[in-house]
């Protein structure tokens, strides 16, 4: 008896809890509606510290970012609601976007072939990736079984060419989740916070000039190679997307 009373009272807790996450998400909805975009951010923002990240939560926050001209910031997490879900297209379409409103055009650097791959792995989350990649395997089971054990020709034919398209899928299936997967837990990307980084040569201030390798504005994405700690001062080792690589100070970007 008092341990089906622990499950209804812990049912009920959980409910009121999810009960007042959803108040709080509508209390900054509408917010948002009445064009309140600072009181709504505190909202979204307090909810993501309480309760976890997700991905139309960061779209929200991206959005209000936006409404009040943190170009930089709603970047970070437009990409951040990609990274949790890369098939929210309203995410991926906003993202665009802004980056075309505060003019960032990032060169890539990649073949047009890496590119469209890195795209179309980047379609769906690694959980869906992995399911892909389970439910093929099973079907290829089914088609070597169908190999073997049928008597008919073209069974056996739909058996070996479906097992061998199957076994590929299978493969990119496995190799997609895993990259997806791996981008979305390393963090290893980032976005430029500050208006006007300078990024050096070696992990310090530069003292003159000639000591600043090149600089980058707000908005634009950097991928983390390194880190080293100097007087306090930690200090990235960072690559722009064209290839430039140069030290800059941690509190100069946000990671994704």
């Amino acid at each position: 008896m008092r341990i089906r009373l622990f499950i209804i009272l812990t049912f009920c807790a959980a409910a009121l809890m999810h009960a007042a996450d959803n108040a709080n998400i509508a209390k900054a909805n509408r917010a948002y509606e009445e064009e309140l975009y600072n009181e709504a951010l505190s909202l979204y923002l307090a909810e993501a510290d309480k309760t976890g990240t997700s991905s139309q939560l960061f779209y929200n926050i991206a959005n209000t970012y936006f409404r009040l001209n943190d170009f930089p910031h709603a970047i970070l997490y437009y990409e951040r609601a990609l990274l949790l879900d890369p098939s929210n297209a309203d995410a991926k379409a906003n993202l665009a976007f802004v980056r075309e409103k505060a003019k960032i055009h990032e060169d890539s650097g990649s073949s047009w072939l890496s590119s469209w791959i890195e795209s179309q792995a980047s379609r769906f989350s690694s959980d869906s990736w992995a399911t892909c990649a389970i439910v093929s395997f099973l079907l290829l089971l089914a088609a070597v079984a169908l190999y073997l054990f049928s008597s008919v020709v073209w069974l056996r034919k739909v058996g070996f060419f479906g097992g061998a398209l199957l076994a590929l899928f299978c493969i990119i299936a496995n190799v997609a989740a895993y990259h997806v997967y791996f981008k979305a837990t390393s963090h290893s990307d980032a976005i430029i916070v500050v208006p006007v980084a300078d990024l050096s040569s070696a992990p310090r201030e530069p003292k003159n000039k000639a000591e600043v390798a090149f600089q980058i504005n707000a908005g634009y994405k950097v991928h983390i190679r390194d880190s080293v700690r100097v007087d306090r001062q930690l200090w990235l080792d960072v690559e722009t997307t064209d290839a430039h690589r140069a030290w800059i100070k941690a509190s100069d970007l946000l990671r994704i």
